[in-house]
C-alpha cells in the first residue's frame, strides 16, 4: 500500500549527499585500519573499541546481515553494514508517481465505493505532522562525532561504518566486562528507540542470533561468519526487563491461538474480518478504537456519532462458544491486546471506527468490524511508502484507510490497528479484503534502491508464521501475497493497482524464516521462480527518476519476453498497458514473475523457459548453471473451451443474492484458451459480504454453487470458473 506522508515530513530535515563508489581509494581515515574483509573490519573494529566481536556481527546481522547496500540508505534512512541512521531526503516521504491510496479505492467494493481526497485526510491545513510521532533518533551524526570521521564516509565506506558503529555500542555500554552478556542494555540502546520494551525485543532479537549463529557471503562478496554462543541470556541485571522474558527462558510455543504471547496495549480491540460464508466462525462484538475526544484537533474531529451506549459493541450480539484456537484471539481483543505471537514485541495502536459527516450524508470508518469469525485465506505484505511517524496519525483517521498491522524498519516493532477477525481496507479488492489480514512494512517499493532490515524481516515472519498457523493459511506464494499479487476488481482497475512491495522485497529468505524455504521438487512438472537474489540484478529505471537507470540490487523477480532472447521485447499486459508495451519500470511489474511463485511450463529451448502467462508464453532466462527457477509440483488446469473468461473476485452467481444487492460479475481483460495450463492455488465458492452499514449486524453474506479456482495467470493471482476448465494433475 502506498500511504500518503507528505503531510509528516519533519522540519530541517538534511538531503543526502551523492551516493560515492564503495571504496574511493582514498587512505582510511586516522584510527580505521582497513581490514583485507569484512570480516577482518569487524575484528578491527571489535578490539579498536573493546566491543565482544560476537555482540558486533550480532548487532550488524539484525539491521543489514552485513551487506553494504552500494552505500544507500534503508528504509529506515540507515546506511552500512552497522545501520547508523542519518536524516532521510526532503523528498523521500512521498512517492511522486503513487501518493497513495488516499487517492485510490482500498476497499475496492462496488457496492460501496470510497473515493478520498488529500482534503479528507488534512484538510485546512491541519498536517499529520502535528499528530506524528516524535522524528528518529539519528546515529550517524553521533558515530562521526565519536570517531571523527565524516558522514559521507560512514555512508559509502563499509569499513569506516563498522568502527564507527563500534564506537557508537561501546558509548552506550556500562562497564568493561568483555562477557557478550553484559552488553545487553547496549545492544538495547543501539535499538534507538525510547520505548523500553520495544528496545528489550530488539536486543532480545539480537541475542537469539547470537545463540544460533550465522554464515554468510554479503552482497559485496564478502564471507562473513558469526559463530554460536550457545548458553547466551540476558542478564538478570539487564536494565531493561527480567530475565525470565528472554525468549530462552521461554517454553515451546505450541498452538498460536492458546499461547498469543500478547502485549497489553491501549483502550480498544485487535483487527476482525468479515465472516465469509456459512462455515464462518462465531466471534465476540466490537469495543471502541480511538476516539476523536481524543485528539480536539484533529481534522477528522467534527460531529463524531457513535453506537447507542457510547460504546461500539453490537447491541444483540452476545458473546458465543468458540473453539480454544479463536477463543483466545477474541479475548485478547476484548482487552485491548494485541494478536503477536509470544516471542514478538507487540503494541495494540487501534484503528478508528466510527461514523463521520453530516446529517444525510453521513459514513463510517475506516475498516469494518465482524458480530461472526470469518475465514482467512491471505496474508497481504505491503509497504508504507512512507516513514513509520505517520502511521498513528493515519491509523486514527475514519476517513482514511485501514490495515491491520506495521512493522517498523529499525527495529521490527509490530503494532496492531485491527482485529484480525475484521475487515481492513486495505488491498484494493473487497473479495480479498473479506479474506485477507494486511501487513504494513515501513518503507518504500524503490526510492533509490533502499533496503528492508533484518529486524523487519524477521519481526514480518514471525508474525505471518504465527497468524498462519492461527487461521490454517498455507505458507506458500499464492496465499501470502505481496499487494503487487491482488488482482484489479475489473477491467477499468486493473492498470490502477498498486505494486508494492515490488521486485527489492526478498521473499526467498522472507520464506527461510517461516521455516517454508522454497526447493525442488523431485519430479515436478511446473516452476518455481527462484532466483539467487543476490546475484539476481535486473535492470529497472524509475527509482530516481522516470526513464533512469536504477542503482544495481539484488532482486526478486526475472523479466519475461516475448521469444527466448533479452534483445526481445517483453510480454503484453492487456489489463496493464492495454496495447502499448510493457518497460522495466520498477514500478511496472507487467511483464515479471516473482520468486516463490508458481507457473506451468510451456516450452524449453536451451536455456530458456517458457511459462503460459496472461494467455500467451512467455520466455524467462534460465540457464542449468545458475538456474532462475527450479522444479514444483502441484495441481495445473486447462481451458475447456475458447474464450474463457478470467475474474477479479469469486462472487457468487445472481440468484444467490437474496438479502444484499445484487454484485455484478464482471470478467477482466484477459482471456484464456485450450492448450495453455496455469497453476492452481487454492479452490472457493463464490460469496460476498455486504458490508454497507457500521452496525456489523446490519451486514449480510451471500454465498452461491459458483465453484471458482485461483490460477498464477500473470504477476496477480486471479480467478476462473470450475466449470471452464479441467485438472491435467
Amino acid at each position: 500500500m502506498h500511504l500518503w506522508l507528505a503531510a509528516v515530513m519533519a522540519a530541517g530535515v538534511l538531503t543526502a549527499p551523492a551516493v560515492e563508489p564503495r571504496d574511493s581509494g582514498a587512505p582510511p581515515p586516522s584510527g580505521v585500519a582497513r581490514g583485507p574483509s569484512r570480516q577482518a573490519d569487524f575484528a578491527s573494529a571489535a578490539r579498536a573499541y573493546g566491543v565482544p566481536e560476537s555482540v558486533l556481527l550480532g548487532v550488524s546481522y539484525l539491521q543489514s546481515r552485513w551487506d553494504a547496500n552500494g552505500g544507500r540508505p534503508s528504509t529506515a534512512g540507515g546506511y552500512g553494514p552497522m545501520h547508523l541512521v542519518d536524516a532521510f531526503p526532503a523528498d523521500s516521504h512521498a512517492h511522486g508517481h503513487h501518493i497513495g491510496d488516499a487517492l485510490g479505492d482500498p476497499r475496492g467494493d462496488d457496492a460501496r465505493p470510497m473515493a478520498l481526497t488529500l482534503t479528507d485526510l488534512t484538510p485546512a491545513g491541519n498536517s499529520a505532522l502535528r499528530l506524528a510521532a516524535p522524528a528518529y533518533r539519528t546515529t550517524l551524526p553521533e558515530a562521526g562525532h565519536l570517531t571523527g570521521l565524516p558522514a559521507d564516509r560512514l555512508r559509502t565506506d563499509p569499513s569506516a561504518n563498522i568502527h564507527a558503529g563500534a564506537a557508537l555500542l561501546a558509548s552506550y555500554h556500562k562497564g568493561s566486562g568483555a562477557d557478550p552478556a553484559d552488553w545487553y542494555d547496549a545492544v538495547a540502546a543501539y535499538a534507538g528507540t525510547d520505548d523500553p520494551a520495544a528496545a528489550r525485543a530488539f536486543a532480545d532479537e539480537v541475542f537469539s542470533v547470537m545463540r544460533e549463529g550465522v554464515t554468510r557471503r554479503t552482497d559485496d562478496g564478502h564471507l562473513v561468519r558469526l559463530a554460536p554462543v550457545p548458553g547466551l541470556l540476558r542478564p538478570a541485571s539487564a536494565g531493561h526487563g527480567p530475565p525470565e522474558h528472554d525468549p530462552a527462558h521461554r517454553p515451546p510455543e505450541h498452538d498460536p491461538g492458546l499461547e498469543p504471547g500478547l502485549e497489553p496495549g491501549a483502550d480498544g480491540r485487535p483487527d476482525n474480518g468479515p465472516d465469509d460464508g456459512p462455515d464462518s466462525r462465531s466471534g465476540s462484538g466490537d469495543e471502541a478504537g480511538w476516539s476523536a475526544g481524543e485528539d480536539p484537533g484533529a481534522p477528522w474531529a467534527s460531529g463524531p456519532e457513535e453506537d447507542p451506549g457510547g460504546g461500539y459493541w453490537t447491541p444483540g450480539h452476545e458473546e458465543r462458544a468458540e473453539t480454544p484456537r479463536s477463543a483466545a484471539g477474541s479475548q485478547a481483543a476484548e482487552h485491548g491486546k494485541a494478536e503477536c505471537p509470544a516471542s514478538l514485541h507487540c503494541e495494540w495502536m487501534p484503528a478508528a471506527h466510527q461514523r463521520w459527516g453530516k446529517k444525510g450524508h453521513r459514513d463510517y470508518g475506516n475498516h469494518d468490524r465482524l458480530a461472526r469469525e470469518r475465514s482467512v485465506d491471505y496474508i497481504v505484505i505491503h509497504d508504507t511508502e512512507g516513514t513509520y511517524q505517520g502511521i498513528p496519525s493515519m491509523v486514527r483517521n475514519p476517513k482514511y484507510v485501514s490495515w491491520h498491522y506495521t512493522i517498523r524498519s529499525r527495529d521490527g516493532h509490530v503494532a496492531q490497528h485491527v482485529r484480525t477477525n475484521d475487515i481492513a481496507w486495505h488491498a484494493g479488492n473487497w473479495d480479498v479484503n473479506t479474506r485477507s489480514i494486511g501487513i504494513e512494512h515501513e518503507g518504500y517499493l524503490a526510492k533509490g534502491g533502499t533496503w528492508y532490515t533484518e529486524a523487519m524481516y524477521r519481526a514480518s515472519a514471525k508474525l505471518v508464521k504465527y497468524l498462519a498457523a492461527k487461521y490454517d493459511i498455507p505458507l506458500d506464494r499464492a496465499h501470502i501475497l505481496g499487494h503487487d499479487n491482488v488482482p484489479g476488481t475489473t477491467a477499468q482497475t486493473v492498470s490502477g493497482m498498486h505494486d508494492d512491495p515490488g521486485p527489492y522485497w526478498d521473499w526467498a529468505h522472507y520464506f527461510e524464516l517461516m521455516g517454508k524455504p522454497f526447493r525442488a521438487a523431485k519430479g515436478g512438472d511446473s516452476v518455481l521462480i527462484l532466483p539467487s537474489y543476490n546475484a539476481n540484478r535486473p535492470r529497472f529505471t524509475g527509482c530516481e527518476g522516470a526513464g533512469k537507470r536504477c542503482p544495481p540490487h539484488g532482486a526478486s523477480t526475472v523479466w519475461l519476453h516475448k521469444s527466448p532472447s533479452h534483445k526481445s521485447p517483453l510480454v503484453l499486459d492487456v489489463g496493464k498497458h492495454g496495447g502499448k508495451p510493457s518497460t522495466h519500470s520498477v514500478y511496472d511489474h507487467a511483464a515479471r514473475a516473482s520468486a516463490g511463485q508458481r507457473f506451468a511450463v510451456a516450452e524449453r529451448r536451451g536455456d530458456w523457459t517458457a511459462i503460459w502467462y496472461l494467455g500467451q508464453k512467455a520466455w524467462f532466462h534460465n540457464p542449468p548453471g545458475r538456474p532462475t527457477a527450479v522444479p514444483a509440483k502441484g495441481a495445473v488446469v486447462t481451458p475447456v473451451s475458447d474464450d474463457v473468461k478470467v475474474y477479479g473476485r469469486a462472487y457468487p452467481e445472481r440468484s444467490a443474492y437474496k438479502s444484499a444487492a445484487y454484485q455484478r460479475l464482471a470478467p477482466l481483460q484477459y482471456r484464456i484458451a485450450p492448450g495453455q495450463e496455469y497453476t492452481v492455488g487454492l479452490t472457493v465458492t463464490g460469496s460476498h459480504y455486504s458490508a454497507n452499514a457500521f452496525d456489523p449486524s446490519k451486514h449480510v453474506t451471500t454465498t452461491g454453487t459458483t465453484r471458482y479456482h485461483q490460477i498464477q495467470l500473470g504477476h496477480r493471482v486471479m480467478f476462473v470458473m470450475a466449470k471452464d476448465v479441467r485438472f491435467l494433475h
